[in-house]
Order: C-alpha cells, then sequence, then structure tokens
C-alpha cells in the first residue's frame, strides 16, 4: 500500500559538543547519565509505543557496525524487525532478512522506494550520511537527542554540510537522565 505523505526524520544522540563519535568510532560515553529533577521519565512502554510509529531506517555502514557491535555484547538489535538500508558499498554481515544494502544515489532510494512505501522514514546514523540527506534537502526534520557529557573531539552530527540550512524549533524535552531532546522542523 502505497503512503500518500513521508516524513523524513534525522535522528541522532550526540554529546553537549556535538559528536556522535569518538574518532575511534567508539559509543562508550553514550552512558553517561545525571539526574535532573523534574524531568520526563523515559519508561519502556513510552519507548516501545514510539518506536511503533518509525516505519523504515536508513543508517550508514559504520553506524551499522555498531549497532551489530551492540547486539553481539547482548544488548539486543535496536531496529526490531522495521525494514533496515544500510548505505555501503562494502561487503558487510547480513544477520536478519530485514536488512538491504544500498550503494546508489540516496535521494533516488528516499524519493522512489522508501517514500512511496513508507510514511515514517528515519535517518539513525551517520554525520555524512545526515549531512548528505539535509544537502539534499531529503529531511522534513532533525530529532537531536543531547547527552550531558563534552567529549571534546569525534565525529559531527552533522558532516561536510556545504550551506546553511535553516531550522524551526517545535519541541524540547529535558528527561531524568539528563538528556535533552530537540526537535526542529527543516525550514524549506
Amino acid at each position: 500500500m502505497a503512503k500518500t505523505s513521508s516524513r523524513v526524520t534525522i535522528h541522532m544522540v550526540a554529546s553537549l559538543d556535538g559528536f556522535i563519535a569518538r574518532r575511534d568510532g567508539s559509543v562508550d560515553w553514550l552512558e553517561t547519565a545525571d539526574k535532573f529533577e523534574g524531568g520526563a521519565t523515559m519508561t519502556p512502554e513510552f519507548v516501545q509505543a514510539f518506536l511503533k510509529t518509525i516505519d523504515c531506517y536508513v543508517m550508514g555502514s559504520r553506524t551499522y557496525e555498531t549497532a551489530l557491535g551492540f547486539e553481539a555484547k547482548g544488548f539486543g538489535w535496536s531496529y526490531g524487525d522495521k525494514p533496515t538500508f544500510v548505505l555501503t558499498s562494502r561487503k558487510l554481515p547480513r544477520t536478519r532478512d530485514s536488512v538491504e544494502f544500498y550503494s546508489g544515489d540516496l535521494a533516488r532510494l528516499v524519493n522512489e522506494r522508501l517514500k512511496p512505501a513508507f510514511g515514517s522514514i528515519w535517518f539513525v546514523g551517520g554525520g555524512a550520511v545526515s549531512g548528505e540527506c539535509l544537502r539534499l534537502g531529503l529531511a522534513d526534520e532533525v530529532r537531536y537527542s543531547i547527552m550531558p557529557i563534552l567529549i571534546g573531539d569525534g565525529i559531527s552530527f552533522f558532516e561536510g554540510l556545504d550551506k546553511d540550512i535553516a531550522m524551526h524549533l517545535v519541541e524540547v524535552t529535558g528527561y531524568e537522565s539528563g538528556m535533552v531532546a530537540l526537535r526542529h522542523e527543516v525550514r524549506k
């Protein structure tokens, strides 16, 4: 069944200084937590209900490898049985039927394959992937979850932007863990 309207969201968790991973790709700092009195509670039920609103995921190869590493450590596969498109030209292990590797034109993938089939398309990883999505004008919104830590250096949330991209703040939520979630619409 074709979707009449689709929404492309870029989502990433980053340090307060805007890095999604250390230079070596490690994300050990993600487990950082603080205590923010009066912050919203992120219950497992809330997370499960929210994840049901996402129809498919798009990510870069390093994000995919990080997800596989989390799974190997017993944390599970974060993307459930949702279709997951991994942007890569490398040969990577395919551990589930819901994963598809793609090495072609990103705009063609989004506009010709994903938008007709899915209502809620989430780009979830890779600074280069996020930057390319914005450069091509594919994103409708950016969700930025900021962890309460500074790591000083690493891989930027958006790599290689060659122009300003105006945003409109839609929502801000502070959580008990000290994480702050920002939601911006891309102004087109």
